[in-house]
């Protein structure tokens, strides 16, 4: 909206102010909307969290869950509402609304959090920890991912092969009909895996934030297809402007960590949870970076496989007369087994933060490592 006014109506078409021109630069407008986000939500952080207590909006704690945890019962909870509104916000404002990935993106995010909102919603009312059906859950994101599949592929410039991280030339032609299912595998993992995460205060958003910071940098590098083409990347102009969506996510990051930090005031709920990986693996796409985001998402990763390992496991090697099978981690996803040896949870916030930047740095090192 305010690139409209400010670059496309005040500089180009009435000349108005001549340094205007910045906003033309994506790379002004994703600093704009990172800053746009994280003001307001710092600004309707407090509000909202005391409008949440009012509406008894609260966490419900697992009763099989860490004991410790039941502190946090009555905890104000669906504050992803909040990261949602920076982000839209922050895009509407500064991105390009007449770019069909600034749509597709914001679309996911939205898509994500009506699914998310409806689990919390449910969960709140019967005032126990059972939300949303895992299959109409699974449904919601289906349909999203082939919405957004359909968009791409129907009406957008978008190329079906896969960019094979290490691998310069190597680039397999997926066609439309293996590449809808493997978009929707790409949403829905994604999705899910960040929901595991969202276990600790502070965690899933302090890990989001170095995610969102270097899907900006891709989205960025892919827009420009000069540079792309010398770091081997498929180059997709379009995409540049998805780099204004990923410093507002970043933003809005930044701003909720502010009312997330252990001791959390709010928690993100899977209207947030959800929202921010849906998003994430719909970036991954119209950058043509799935597999990447595998490195790239490594603490989400390593939090879904150990649930994956977890369960299988106990299913594996359960007694058929007591019905008790083994467990290869004291408890799953992989932040609750740390929390049961004995760290406290700021230690494995940090900790789990410090591997969530390494794996940055690898999924970066691998635009040269080809």
């Amino acid at each position: 909206m305010l690139y409209y006014l400010l670059y496309e109506v005040l500089h180009l078409k009435y000349q108005v102010f001549g340094p205007f021109r910045v906003f033309g630069y994506p790379s002004f407008r994703a600093l704009l909307a990172a800053m746009t986000a994280t003001l307001i939500c710092l600004v309707l952080g407090a509000p909202m969290i005391a409008w949440l207590r009012r509406l008894k909006y609260g966490q419900e704690i697992r009763e099989e869950g860490v004991k410790a945890h039941q502190a946090k019962k009555g905890t104000p909870t669906m504050g992803g509402v909040l990261i949602i509104t920076g982000i839209v916000a922050g895009t509407l404002l500064w991105a390009d609304l007449g770019n069909l990935y600034v749509w597709v993106v914001l679309f996911a995010l939205l898509a994500h959090g009506a699914i998310g909102f409806l689990d919390d919603y449910l969960k709140i009312a019967r005032r126990q920890n059972l939300g949303l059906q895992g299959r109409w859950k699974l449904l919601g994101q289906v349909t999203t991912a082939l919405v957004i599949g359909g968009a791409l592929i129907g009406f957008g410039d978008y190329a079906t092969h896969l960019s094979v991280p290490f691998f310069k030339d190597f680039q397999p032609d997926l066609t439309a009909w293996l590449y809808l299912p493997f978009m929707l595998l790409v949403m829905t993992g994604s999705s899910n895996a960040v929901n595991l995460t969202d276990g600790l205060d502070g965690l899933a958003i302090s890990t989001t934030f170095v995610v969102a910071l270097t899907l900006t940098l891709l989205c960025y590098v892919t827009g420009l297809t000069e540079l792309a083409l010398y770091l081997n990347l498929p180059p997709s102009p379009p995409a540049l402007e998805v780099t204004v969506f990923c410093a507002a996510l970043a933003g809005a990051s930044l701003g909720f960590l502010w009312f997330n930090a252990p001791p959390a005031e709010v928690f993100m709920g899977d209207v947030g949870s959800l929202a921010i990986g849906g998003c994430i693996g719909c970036v991954a796409i119209v950058i043509k970076q799935e597999l990447l985001l595998v490195i790239l998402g490594g603490v989400f990763v390593i939090e879904t496989l150990s649930v994956i390992l977890q369960v299988s496991y106990y299913k594996l090697t359960k007694d058929p007369q007591t019905g008790i099978g083994k467990r290869i981690f004291k408890m799953s996803p992989l932040h609750h087994h740390f929390e049961l040896t004995g760290w406290k949870e700021s230690k494995i916030v940090f900790r789990f933060l410090i591997v969530q930047i390494f794996f940055a740095l690898v999924a970066l090192a691998t635009l040269k490592l080809r």
